[in-house]
C-alpha cells in the first residue's frame, strides 16, 4: 500500500510533480493518468491502494479573479451531476500558504472537453472558478480516502489556451507545480496519523 498517490495527466505535470517530491519522500508514487475523463477512470480503477490521493496539474481559470500561475485548491468536484466535497482543502491550502504559493480556493469543474465561450462563463456564473479533464473520476474513487485537488492555471477567460503566450504560461505552472509537491507529501503524512 503506498501512503501517496499523485495523480496527473500529462507527462511534463508528472516530471514536475516528481522533482518537486523531496528525495526523502517515502512511499509516494506519481501516477500519469493519461488527458481526460475517460482515460482518468480507467487509471483510477488500476490505482494501487493507497492512505491518501492527491490530483494536481495544470487547469483553465473561469473566473477573472485567477491568473496564470495561481494555485487553485478546490474546495468541492463537480462532476456531471455530482458534487464531491473536499475535505482537505482548508488544511492543504494552509499548508500552501505557509509555502509562500498564495493558493486561492473554490469550486473545480471537470469537463470531457476544453471549455471556451459561453460554457466559461455559464459555469463561471455558477460558481465555479476553474476547469479540469480529469479530477472528477479520479475523486470518486477516492471514497473514504482523504484527497486534495490542486491545479495551477495556465489559461484564463483573457488569455485562452491556443495563443500566442501559452508555452511561457505552463512553464509558469510547471515551476508552481514543483513547488506544490512538496506541500501535498506533507499534507499526507498527517492524515496518516488522522488528521484532514
Amino acid at each position: 500500500m503506498s501512503g501517496l498517490v499523485i495523480c496527473t495527466a500529462l507527462r511534463v505535470e508528472r516530471r514536475a510533480v516528481r522533482r518537486g517530491v523531496p528525495s526523502s519522500a517515502r512511499d509516494v508514487r506519481v501516477v500519469r493518468t493519461g488527458l481526460g475523463p475517460r482515460r482518468a477512470a480507467r487509471a483510477a480503477a488500476r490505482l494501487p491502494e493507497h492512505a491518501a490521493l492527491a490530483i494536481t496539474g495544470f487547469g483553465g481559470a473561469l473566473d477573472r479573479g485567477l491568473s496564470p500561475g495561481d494555485v487553485l485548491v478546490a474546495t468541492e468536484v463537480r462532476f456531471g451531476e455530482r458534487v464531491i466535497p473536499c475535505a482537505a482543502a482548508r488544511p492543504i491550502a494552509e499548508r500552501l500558504t505557509l509555502a509562500g504559493l498564495n493558493p486561492r480556493t473554490g469550486p473545480l469543474f471537470t469537463s470531457p472537453r476544453l471549455v471556451t465561450g459561453g460554457e466559461r462563463l455559464r459555469l463561471a456564473a455558477a460558481g465555479v472558478r476553474a476547469v479540469d479533464m480529469e479530477t472528477g473520476p479520479l475523486a470518486e474513487a477516492a471514497t473514504g480516502t482523504p484527497f486534495v485537488a490542486v491545479r495551477v492555471i495556465v489559461d484564463t477567460p483573457a488569455l485562452p489556451l491556443l495563443r500566442p503566450g501559452t508555452v511561457r504560461r505552463v512553464l509558469i505552472a510547471r515551476s508552481r507545480l514543483r513547488r506544490v509537491a512538496p506541500v501535498l507529501v506533507a499534507w499526507a503524512g498527517i492524515t496518516k496519523e488522522g488528521g484532514a
